[in-house]
């Protein structure tokens, strides 16, 4: 059998931890609002696009979906993952070798086809 150690919380350490986990949902509902925002954003643009509204050319809706594309998935890396949080620095710069590495990579190809 496993020890079970009970360890019983200070007033003043309870409602510091009921203060962290109300400012963490805070952000993550700000940050899941600004997720549906873009995405919403990102709808219109399309539709704009398919509706021929003048100032939505493919050289605009294209570059600014990649764009919003880019803000998701960060926003996502950092709020939904978790990786704003301490203790995260290890795995976090795994991910950034990661996507520096891919971005070589294509940047690589991408040379050696254009030229």
């Amino acid at each position: 059998m496993a020890n079970v150690e009970v360890y019983k919380k200070s007033p003043a350490e309870f409602e510091l931890g009921r203060r962290r986990a109300k400012k963490s949902m805070r952000s993550q509902i700000v940050m899941f609002s600004l997720m549906i925002f873009l995405t919403l954003v990102s709808f219109t643009m399309v539709m704009a696009y398919n509706a021929d509204v003048i100032g939505f050319s493919k050289f605009f809706v294209i570059p600014a979906l990649l764009l919003f594309a880019g803000v998701q998935v960060g926003l996502q890396l950092y709020y939904f993952m978790h990786m704003q949080e301490k203790g995260h620095d290890t795995p976090a710069m795994f991910m950034y070798t990661g996507v520096l590495l891919a971005f070589l990579v294509v940047l690589t190809f991408v040379t050696i086809v254009w030229w």
